[in-house]
């Protein structure tokens, strides 16, 4: 199993999650609405000077569905090159 982790404006939320559903439709996911922080360009604080706020989705999927997830967000940020979008995928460890 493979942990993802998708850190994404608001603003493309409801694409992400449309595709991931479309063509991963057994992905079972948990989804943090509002998330405050600094990226590489900018900040997404919630206020009157950084308005942005982010979103975070976790997902536990197999290998090929982690590349299935690579290739949508890919996509998506293709699509909304100014939106803030980064997936972090890593292998599930046994303990």
């Amino acid at each position: 199993m493979y942990r993802l982790e998708i850190i994404s404006n608001q603003s493309v939320q409801e694409d992400i999650t449309e595709l991931l559903e479309e063509e991963i439709p057994e992905i079972e996911y948990t989804v943090i609405p509002t998330v405050q922080g600094r990226g590489r360009h900018s900040k997404k604080l919630g206020n009157s000077t950084w308005p942005q706020q982010n979103f975070v989705m976790f997902a536990y999927v197999s290998k090929e569905n982690a590349l299935k997830a690579k290739a949508i967000i890919k996509a998506v940020k293709d699509r909304f090159p100014e939106e803030g979008i980064a997936l972090f995928c890593s292998q599930e460890v046994e303990l």
